[in-house]
């Protein structure tokens, strides 16, 4: 009589309107669960990907870079020999950086190497004018130093980078107008397969090496500072702009193989996530159905 009684009270009571059944939320809940599942193994199959083809470009940036740091070291071996009686007061910074990202702070790190030199009035006038080769620091220092730019160039270093892209660079900066007494170029040095630094290296302009001591001892042809002030701005540049290379590949791969680490946490977290909310909508289901069992 008693249980007649109680289910008739159970059967009696109407549910409350917009409450869904538990079971229903649990499902919603997997679902919701096994589809983030499914993307974050989408994505850690594009990083693995790209993890592989940045380690194959970063061997072919490796050689590359090696062949380049010889046109770097003539360079510095004449302006060790050339050093001006005064220092350079005007100076022209160029920015080596890439249009490309998922990179970690390759290009971060150029831009606040030029944010410090210039903010700092013993090395350089904070009015200088910046160029930049790259559209990714180009939109960082546009922010901040959009009174200094006057030029910006792309397009360069999608493949290893080569001395006609160098050589068409310092043309265009020599054919600009902009005064400067020298260049500093500003880009990320080759530590290892896991490090960079931003460095910067200068090279004087026309005036400035026919006025040095080393010049002056020795008679030569009017034209002869101009020629090797462009050549040695060209060799300077593609100097830069395939160590940068190297670096960008490197921290390509680096930062692929962290996401990839990062989505195998994440599979393995919602994984365990997913079989605890499957395993808790079993138990409720089982004990629905006992209690109903139980209850006539």
């Amino acid at each position: 009589m008693f249980a007649r009684s109680s289910l008739s009270r159970v059967a009696s009571q109407r549910p409350t309107l917009g409450a869904a059944p538990q079971n229903a939320r649990n499902m919603a809940t997997l679902r919701e669960i096994e589809l983030r599942l499914k993307s974050v193994r989408n994505i850690e199959k594009i990083t693995k990907s790209m993890k592989m083809i940045a380690s194959t470009k970063l061997a072919k940036a490796q050689r590359a870079m090696q062949a380049g740091k010889e046109y770097g070291s003539a360079n510095s071996e004449i302006f060790e020999h050339t050093s001006p009686e005064a220092p350079p007061k005007r100076k022209l910074f160029v920015v080596v950086s890439s249009d490309k990202g998922l990179c970690g702070g390759i290009h971060s790190s150029v831009s606040k190497a030029t944010r410090r030199a210039l903010a700092e009035p013993d090395q350089a006038d904070p009015t200088s004018p910046v160029m930049v080769i790259g559209d990714k620091s180009k939109g960082q220092l546009s922010r901040v130093l959009g009174q200094n730019m006057t030029m910006s160039f792309n397009q360069i270093g999608r493949d290893i980078p080569t001395f006609a892209d160098a050589a068409g660079v310092a043309d265009l900066i020599v054919k600009s107008g902009v005064e400067y007494d020298s260049v500093a170029i500003v880009y990320n040095k080759f530590l290892s397969a896991i490090s960079y630094e931003a460095t910067t290296v200068e090279v004087t302009n026309e005036k400035l090496l026919k006025e040095s001591p080393g010049f002056r001892a020795y008679e030569m042809e009017d034209d002869f500072a101009k020629d090797l002030s462009e050549f040695a701005l060209a060799n300077a540049i593609y100097a830069a702009l395939v160590e940068a290379h190297a670096c960008e590949q490197s921290a390509r791969r680096n930062a692929m193989d962290n996401a990839s680490k990062n989505a195998k946490d994440m599979i393995n977290a919602l994984t365990l996530q997913y079989n605890r909310g499957r395993q808790a909508s079993i138990t409720n289901e089982l004990v629905d159905i006992i209690t109903g069992a139980s209850a006539l």
